[in-house]
Order: structure tokens, then sequence, then C-alpha cells
């Protein structure tokens, strides 16, 4: 099999040639047809996230190993099977599900290895989907999606959709509030269609850049407000009677961005952190209590909520926006395009 793998980090993915793997008891082969580029791999490719005061938070820290195979927006057709995989059959066209944990800690054993104390992950701790089959470790990590779904529009549910599904649960909104999504690339866009469809809420999306703006107001955003040109919490001030909104979810989080989320919030609002480009926060802690803000950081989704999301997908309730599409031996030109901010939508590698 071949992989474009993460040998050195901030230097281009080499090619490799590896030895396909034979699933074994409950492993599941699966030939990749399309792996979506996101910007977890750009930070796993680049080594580091930035952390307080600009300080870098080294991925080896986190138990990231070199060489990788990165990518974890992974969907295709079942190749082989283990001898004691049950529901499922050569050929099917399934979704994998990345987010594998290590089975016992609290959150494994309630359904939420996303959230696992040691962390499995697949484009992350282990090999991933920039390749052209990968081993699944267990059959229940895969979502069967049919043949009336494509796997192209099918991969980012597994992240970017679930991330921004995860994210507006957290939000908790109701049809009669004020959200802000800052961010309008593929996550955004995403929570923007979902926060439409399954709450109702009234929408501002917010970014730095006309066109991404523009694609958010056709997914279903109310208001754009573009953050380079006018102010965004004098904006939001003028939306809303002065009380700010309900909810933001921020896809940057970045120390600006959050900065003015946190000026942008009504009394009892929800700030749901979703980003990593990093930073630091300060913050004024009396108003912490008095103005009954809460703060959650949000990070994908459980496997059930991934089957509800493909359910919606099904349905035609939420479309994956796909913008760009790349040769294995472009991954690098997708994670250089995709860092510099020129992919609107998910960007997907079809090995």
């Amino acid at each position: 099999m071949q992989a474009a793998r993460i040998v050195k980090v901030k230097e281009p993915l080499e090619i490799e040639q590896l030895e396909t793997p034979k699933p074994k008891g409950s492993q599941v082969l699966v030939k990749i047809e399309s792996s979506g580029a996101c910007h977890s791999d750009v930070h796993v490719w680049e080594g580091y996230y930035e952390g307080i005061g600009g300080q870098p938070l080294k991925t080896t820290d986190r138990g990231v190993k070199y060489p990788l195979t990165p990518g974890h927006e992974i969907a295709g057709i079942v190749e082989d099977l283990g001898e004691q995989v049950e529901g499922f059959s050569k050929n099917e066209k399934v979704l994998v599900y990345p987010w594998i944990g290590e089975g016992m800690c609290p959150a494994c054993r309630v359904g939420e290895e996303n959230l696992c104390d040691k962390p499995r992950s697949l484009g992350i701790y282990t090999d991933g989907g920039y390749a052209d089959h990968v081993l699944v470790p267990n059959y229940r990590y895969l979502v069967k999606i049919g043949d009336e779904m494509d796997t192209d529009t099918s991969a980012p549910l597994s992240c970017a959709g679930l991330t921004a599904y995860g994210a507006v649960k957290n939000a908790n909104l109701k049809p009669n509030d004020n959200v802000i999504i800052v961010g309008a690339g593929g996550l955004g866009l995403m929570a923007i269609q979902l926060a439409k469809a399954v709450t109702g809420a009234r929408i501002i999306a917010i970014d730095l850049d006309d066109k991404k703006l523009e694609i958010a107001k056709k997914n279903g955003a109310d208001i754009i407000i573009n953050s380079k040109k006018e102010d965004p919490v004098k904006g939001v001030m003028e939306l809303t009677d002065n009380l700010g909104a309900d909810a933001v979810i921020d896809f940057v989080n970045a120390s600006k961005t959050v900065e003015t989320d946190m000026q942008s919030l009504r009394r009892r609002a929800r700030l749901v952190l979703v980003g990593l480009f990093g930073g630091e926060l300060k913050l004024s802690l009396v108003t912490m209590p008095t103005r009954a803000y809460k703060i959650i950081g949000s990070y994908t989704g459980s496997l059930n909520d991934l089957i509800e999301l493909v359910s919606l997908a099904k349905r035609e309730v939420i479309k994956p926006v796909v913008s760009e599409r790349f040769k294995l031996d472009q991954a690098t030109e997708a994670l250089t395009k995709l860092k510099d901010g020129k992919i609107t939508g998910r960007g997907i590698i079809n090995p």
C-alpha cells in the first residue's frame, strides 16, 4: 500500500510503500476512496499547537510519534475482514469513526471515546487516511453509508461534521436564540447548516473573507459580518438590541477571536471553544459569576453522534461542502493551501 507520511515535521510528506496489513479478529481493512484534509492535520504536520504566551505545545508531548500517516476523515470500501467481524461484508461503502479510545477510562465506558484519557485516534496517534488503505482496529468503528452517499462528501462527516455537531449540541441552542459562528470554513459551514436545521436559531456568521461569508449565507447564515471591515462587537450589539448573543461557537479559538467573543455575549450566554489556533485569554473574574457565562470546550463527538449525523446527511438535511480534490502525492499541497486559508469548505484527498 502507498501512504503519504510525515517523516519530519514541517517538511514535505513522503510517499512510502508499506506492507498492506492483514486484518485479524475484529479488525477491518478499508480501501480508502476519500480522506479529508483537516486543520488538525496541519498542526500534526507542523509539530505543535500555539500555547500560552505564544509558546509551542509540541505534538510529541501529547504522545504523537513520527513517522506518521495523517488523516482522520476516512471513507471507503471494505476490502478484507478479520474472522470475528459481524454485520459487514466486502465491498460495502463505509465511513470510519477515527476517535478511538483505549476502552477502559470513564469516558470510554460511557461511549465518549473522543474524550479518552489515552486516545488512539487514527491519523494522530496511529496511522490514518493519507493512504490507499487503513486498518480499522474494530468493526464497531465503521458506519455504513450505502450507495446513496458518495465518499467525498461523507468523509468530512467524521471530523468537520462531527465536531460541528458536537459544538452545536454543547451550545444548547433554542429557536429564539442568536448564535454567532466564528469562522466560515469547513467546520463553520457545517455548524451553520446544523444549527439552522436542528435548532432554528438565528445565525450570525463572522469571518475575514467575503467569499467565505457569501457561501455561509447560502448555507443558512441569516446575517454575515466581515470582522476585517467592520467592528463585529458593534454589529452584534446592533442586531441584538444591545443585549449580545445567546451563544458563540468559535471555530478559530485564537486570542483575538475569543476576546471579541467575550465582548459579544449576552448575560447567561454560552461560549463554545472549538478551534485549535491557540493562544491565551485574560478574564474579568467578577463578570463570570455576575453575568453567569458558561465557557465550554468542545472536541469532536461520540460514535453515536456520528450515526445521527449520517442519518441527517442521508436525508440531505446537511450537505458537506467539498471545494477541492487532490491526489495522494499532492498531500503537502493540500495542507499548505489549508494552512494559508485558500480552501473554502473541505479539501479531499483521493488516493
